[in-house]
């Protein structure tokens, strides 16, 4: 039993934020008939005649109680499928659920004609124990308005047979109130918590609709900048290759000023790539700052900034801002967060930049090159990097460290070089945070691990004064990363 509850509650635990609250509340509204039966049912047993005629007739009662919400429960649960576009509505499981009602009133009626029931009131808690199970999967398959004219013309020849038994006018209205009671909470509690479901998918849906757009408008941005510097350049190049050729199968000395001028338009145009990759891959701080608050707070994500100004040099800004970079794409694509705090602070000619997020999502196997490609350039600049799930407290940090100013003997972060100079960390445009691409400047795409780094662990050649690595040793196993 207890394995089992393990199990369980780690099955719980790897299901995204949207998968727990749609579970949780199917599960609330499939519980609704069973906690009006076992109410309404206790009361009207109370309150049954003592004797074996009134013991049958009200255990018949509670039986066909019984059947109405079991069928509930499986209506409902296929009526909430149906409402949300994934199945079909559960017809036959109403119009049985209606037949039941039906004997159920007339079970009733013969208990008040004998005497049986009690009071009026006993009887009015037997139908309403018996309503919201007939009402919730209705109003899950029609409107509010039609389904409550529905339930109004249902309790006609239910009041009319409790008439014809000998209930009397005063208690035949107090039966109305319960019956009106029932129903209200039948047809709008299941259809309220349907509806809410359909707008959590509508918004997960659009997010991730939004990061996809925001990823093809940087590819066509980057794209059109490239056309835009190159364009006219090869064409250039192309006229005067064609022309230095003429010329020089003809003998003319001009062709090698041709070629000559071929030459200088094509570091040109070298130099004009150069300037326009490292627009892209530049990572300025205080633009980071801004534009993850922004983002994160357009993902519904509560973004929290408490940043002290370092007075540091270029690289260690940029390195920086890498930093921000990668850990706002890790929260958006890893993460379940509702609350992400970033605080830089300088300590003992250090800054710190602390990222911290809530929102785990379970540790899946895979590999990955975001927080590898950020350690890289912060242990060339003197600095450590270390990333830890703390499923205690249910966060995860990304801390890192670097000298206010920067130590000597590395590539430097502008430049988006890897530490060792045969694998350079080639940035393939300038991403938006959380489109997936830019995870601290290598690359990381795909086949990133559960959130862009999988195991932390520098790549031959890099240098590793200093650096700490909690990815692969923190929590439940390699690759720890993120939510």
């Amino acid at each position: 039993m207890i394995r089992w509850g393990r199990e369980k509650r780690r099955d719980w635990k790897r299901r995204s934020k949207l998968e727990q609250v749609e579970v949780s509340t199917r599960w609330m509204v499939l519980c609704t008939p069973w906690i009006f039966y076992a109410s309404g049912m206790l009361q009207f047993l109370t309150a049954v005649r003592p004797g074996r005629a009134p013991m049958l007739a009200a255990g018949t009662v509670l039986a066909l109680g019984f059947v109405q919400a079991v069928l509930s429960t499986v209506a409902v649960r296929r009526g909430m499928d149906c409402y949300l576009g994934v199945g079909a509505a559960p017809r036959r499981l109403l119009a049985a659920g209606v037949a039941l009602f039906a004997v159920t009133a007339l079970v009733l009626a013969a208990m008040v004609a004998y005497g049986w029931a009690g009071h009026a009131a006993s009887v009015g808690m037997a139908l309403f124990a018996s309503v919201p199970s007939l009402t919730g999967v209705h109003g899950l398959l029609v409107r509010p308005r039609r389904g409550a004219a529905h339930a109004a013309l249902a309790a006609v020849p239910v009041v009319g047979a409790l008439a014809l038994a000998g209930m009397g006018w005063p208690d035949l209205t107090g039966i109305l109130v319960l019956l009106a009671v029932g129903a209200f909470a039948g047809l709008f509690t299941p259809r309220c918590s349907a509806w809410y479901i359909a707008v959590m998918r509508e918004l997960d849906e659009a997010r991730a609709v939004h990061s996809r757009l925001a990823v093809a408008e940087e590819r066509l941005r980057f794209g059109r900048d490239l056309h835009d510097v190159m364009g006219r350049n090869l064409s250039v190049i192309a006229l005067k290759s064609e022309l230095a050729t003429q010329l020089a199968r003809r003998g003319a000395p001009s062709a090698v000023e041709q070629m000559q001028e071929v030459q200088e338009l094509a570091r040109r145009s070298q130099s004009e790539i150069r300037e326009v990759v490292r627009g892209y891959r530049a990572a300025g701080l205080e633009t980071e700052l801004a534009g993850a608050r922004g983002v994160l707070r357009a993902a519904g994500v509560d973004c929290r900034i408490e940043s002290v100004e370092p007075a540091a040099d270029g690289d260690v800004r940029s390195v920086l801002g890498w930093v921000v970079r990668e850990g706002t794409t890790n929260v958006l694509r890893h993460a379940e967060a509702r609350q992400c705090l970033i605080r830089l602070t300088v300590e003992g000619g250090r800054a710190v930049l602390l990222i911290e997020n809530d929102g785990l999502r379970p540790v899946l196997a895979g590999r990955g090159s975001g927080l590898v490609g950020l350690a890289e350039r912060l242990t060339a600049l003197g600095g450590t990097l270390s990333a830890v799930r703390v499923e205690a407290e249910g966060v995860f940090r990304l801390r890192a460290e670097v000298p206010v100013t920067a130590a000597g003997g590395g590539s430097t972060a502008a430049d988006g070089k890897a530490a060792h100079g045969t694998e350079d960390v080639r940035a393939r445009g300038r991403a938006p945070l959380g489109d997936g691409t830019a995870s601290g400047g290598p690359g990381a795409g795909p086949a990133d691990g559960p959130c862009g780094t999988a195991d932390v662990a520098p790549r031959p050649g890099a240098a590793a004064t200093g650096r700490t690595f909690a990815g692969a040793e923190q929590g439940a196993g390699r690759g720890e990363c993120d939510g």
